[in-house]
């Protein structure tokens, strides 16, 4: 069952049409992912879904609703959550503040204290640096903590823009771990990524995006062996 679905989405910047009427869908437990060059319409493609960036046309289902002119920040409460490009952490605010700030959409607190020490236990630095202020943070912690602020809000759908961007090999390897747990203990994800061996290598299925068109689309395992994406993505 599909939990996203995205119908001939089109956005404009002025005159430029950046996404040129796109379909795809995310099934209910899928990991998904959007891979594509830098400027091919991933992120473009991700922040309109979400209501960040208006829609010249298309619609989006999310979960059986309508939610293509739904103001972004409501979407959040429908179950659907963005780590965005850049991790755009409360810089001035403590590890806890942030996490904190992750649940203000979760009506019933009760279960907060039991939420926190499981990102702490998921994310243990996080735990070590919970009163430390984020922007102190290393690169790799901050994209935890984003990652960590997502999770408080229970998502249904977790979206991550180009979590891997700027982190050690050893620090994206860790990424991409923690993202398959967050898949197996029941979240759904839609990933965009420029790693395209790494996000392949874990998800269901993808799509190509080429200068705002999907070029291709099939399983992880069918377009890590595309003698096209071989080429233009993976090196080979």
């Amino acid at each position: 069952m599909a939990l996203l679905e995205v119908h001939d989405l089109e956005v404009n910047y002025g005159v430029i049409r950046a996404i040129k009427g796109i379909s795809f869908e995310v099934n209910e437990g899928e990991i998904v992912t959007l891979i594509g060059a830098n400027g091919a319409g991933k992120t473009t493609t991700m922040q309109s879904t979400v209501g960040l960036i208006p829609k010249k046309a298309g619609k989006v289902i999310f979960d059986g609703n309508d939610i293509t002119k739904v103001p972004c920040h409501k979407i959040v409460h429908l179950g659907m959550t963005q780590v965005p490009e850049g991790r755009r952490i409360f810089q001035e605010l403590t590890v806890y503040e942030n996490l904190l700030m992750g649940a203000y959409s979760i009506k019933d607190k009760s279960g907060f204290k039991n939420d926190i020490e499981s990102v702490y236990e998921r994310f243990p630095r996080l735990a070590e640096r919970r009163n430390q202020i984020a922007g102190t943070l290393s690169g790799g912690e901050q994209q935890m903590l984003a990652m960590g602020r997502a999770i408080m809000s229970h998502p249904k759908l977790l979206m991550l823009d180009e979590p891997s961007m700027g982190l050690s090999p050893l620090l994206v390897d860790q990424v991409f771990e923690i993202i398959k747990q967050i898949n197996k203990d029941g979240t759904t994800v839609l990933l965009v990524e420029q790693n395209a061996g790494k996000s392949l290598a874990i998800s269901d299925r993808a799509y190509v995006l080429e200068n705002g068109e999907i070029v291709l689309s099939g399983t992880g395992k069918e377009l890590s062996e595309s003698e096209m994406v071989k080429k233009a993505y993976l090196g080979g």
